[in-house]
């Protein structure tokens, strides 16, 4: 019998057994080759299908998104006829919140009596916030809408409405402001002539006007929230002011001119700031026909406005001061020197240049409203690129903007979080040595 393999010994491989196993290590024959070549064709295939298929599922996702966008919109709407004032206050947040976030005219013009009358509900049984959500409503309902009928006729049934807020001295203060705002630039977007623009002026001088001298020469003493009354009523006022032809404005000068400076001596910043801005567009508007256009008591303001530019006062707040200097340094050089801003809005691929006093006042007062949202509309939205000579709204897709896909972020985190594991690894290695320098 022959000998059996002792356990635990292995048999020793022979030459011919050895030559087998080291061809069996390698390809047969080129099919071998051509399988390795087919599978890394197979996975750059399974590869570009899922990125494919990642972008298909973000489209899904947007649309999604955009459904319920909607879907929580159309609730915000109905919301604002209900019974209980917490739900309208929630629901007009909710379309604010939306107005601002996203251009969406389609969607606001097949609704826009749906939302009117909401609004004008909120404004006129509503009190306080409500009103001042509502008004804010108002307002950005005209900024999607734009210039145009359906505009127009929103403006005639909510203008009249939002007066009669203005003018109630019994309303909150802060419902108040928010209609005086709301008046200003919905009468700039939607009003029909300059008898409209005339009247709602008036209106809102006939409040900010309590903020001129009194008889005996000295500055009237109002509360926080009544100083930010005039100063929304004030820059209103001035909106407007930087639409009117320029065939009215020698009346408009005679008669402002001399009282706005009385402003300047109120005792709040943001109501001494907006006479400033005002009297600096006054004087813009002057110099169009006459370059050297100077008024009266010429000298006397300019040297009121270079001791504002330099305000040390210690009993002011230094926040106060700051901003103050700030701004008078600006309005100085503009009435003195006829200097206009010189301010750059880059947003997108575009930039906006706000090159007058007037182009100044309307980005601020739009901006005001749209808050966050102001760059999308710039972009979106053809209302301010026709104010702000824009043009039209430019595709992103011919500058070469690529949306970043799921697969390809999940692919760029991944080989970022590779190359940072691989150097805290290297720099924890026991290994390596550190050379001090000599």
């Amino acid at each position: 019998m022959p000998k059996g393999r002792k356990k635990g010994k292995a048999a020793k491989p022979t030459a011919g057994g050895g030559g087998r196993r080291s061809a069996e290590s390698r390809p047969s024959s080129d099919n071998d080759y051509d399988t390795a070549d087919n599978a890394s064709v197979v996975s750059s295939t399974l590869s570009d299908t899922q990125s494919v298929a990642e972008e298909a599922e973000d489209e899904v996702d947007d649309t999604s998104a955009q459904e319920q966008f909607e879907e929580k919109l159309r609730d915000c709407i109905d919301g604002t006829t209900q019974k209980s004032a917490e739900g309208r206050k929630t629901c007009l947040r909710g379309m604010k919140v939306a107005f601002c976030k996203k251009f969406i005219t389609d969607f606001v013009a097949d609704r826009k009596i749906t939302i009117a009358d909401g609004i004008e509900r909120c404004l006129k049984k509503g009190k306080g916030e409500e009103q001042s959500l509502a008004a804010d409503c108002a307002t950005l309902l005209c900024v999607q809408l734009g210039p145009g009928d359906d505009c127009e006729e929103i403006y005639k049934d909510l203008c009249p409405v939002l007066q009669i807020v203005l003018l109630d001295k019994s309303a909150a203060l802060q419902a108040r402001s928010s209609c005086a705002t709301a008046l200003g630039l919905c009468t700039f977007i939607g009003a029909s002539g300059l008898l409209q623009v005339r009247a709602i002026m008036n209106t809102l001088e006939s409040v900010f006007k309590a903020s001129y001298l009194k008889g005996d020469g000295v500055p009237p003493s109002h509360s926080p929230e009544v100083a930010s009354l005039h100063c929304s009523c004030l820059m209103a006022w001035s909106l407007l002011l930087s639409i009117v032809p320029p065939s009215t404005v020698e009346e408009i000068l005679d008669v402002h001119l001399k009282k706005l400076p009385q402003v300047l001596e109120s005792s709040h910043v943001d109501l001494r700031i907006a006479a400033g801005l005002s009297i600096a567009l006054l004087y813009e508007m002057a110099r169009i026909d006459d370059e050297d256009f100077e008024g009266v008591k010429f000298e006397h303001l300019c040297e009121t406005l270079k001791q504002l530019s330099t305000d040390s006062n210690k009993h002011r707040a230094k926040k106060d001061r700051r901003q103050q200097r700030a701004n008078f340094r600006d309005i100085l050089r503009g009435v003195a020197e006829g200097e206009p801003p010189d301010e750059t809005i880059k947003f997108g691929f575009e930039s906006l240049y706000l090159d007058s006093w007037a182009r100044k006042r309307q980005y601020d007062a739009i901006c005001q409203v749209l808050s966050s949202g102001m760059n999308t509309h710039l972009q979106e939205n053809d209302l301010l690129r026709d104010i702000f000579e824009l043009g039209p709204p430019i595709n992103t897709s011919l500058q070469g903007i690529h949306k970043v896909t799921k697969f390809e972020r999940h692919m760029y985190n991944a080989a970022a979080f590779k190359a940072r594991t691989k150097a805290r690894a290297k720099s924890r290695d026991k290994r390596s040595v550190v050379v001090p320098q000599s």
